[in-house]
């Protein structure tokens, strides 16, 4: 089961993702994540407790940080597992999304 957790400081936030982002987590991140994201300037989200990324979540977080990227908010992806990690290695999004974003 997919879930997250938020830590907010001012205008800043840290977003823990926990579970597989898949198609069902990709819906919880669409429908209530991403409009909350929108007031705050820098945005990490934290990939620690994250095992298993899917073509769904892989689009929904392209989405999501270009989205923000457009918007001019800084988004950081971090602790990223090493499973995940070399899916997106595999698929190029530190090309895509730019290398800063992957802390």
């Amino acid at each position: 089961m997919f879930k997250y957790s938020t830590i907010e400081k001012e205008k800043d936030i840290e977003v823990h993702l926990e579970g597989d982002l898949d198609i069902d987590g990709t819906e919880v991140v669409k429908e209530e994540l991403i409009p909350m994201l929108q007031e705050y300037e820098q945005i990490k989200i934290n990939f620690e407790k994250v095992l298993f990324v899917d073509s769904s979540g892989i689009g929904l977080l392209l989405e999501l940080v270009q989205s923000l990227q457009k918007k001019e908010k800084k988004v950081s992806i971090i602790n990223v597992t090493e499973n995940v990690a070399n899916v997106f290695e595999l698929l190029q999004l530190p090309e895509i999304l730019g290398e800063e974003v992957f802390l």
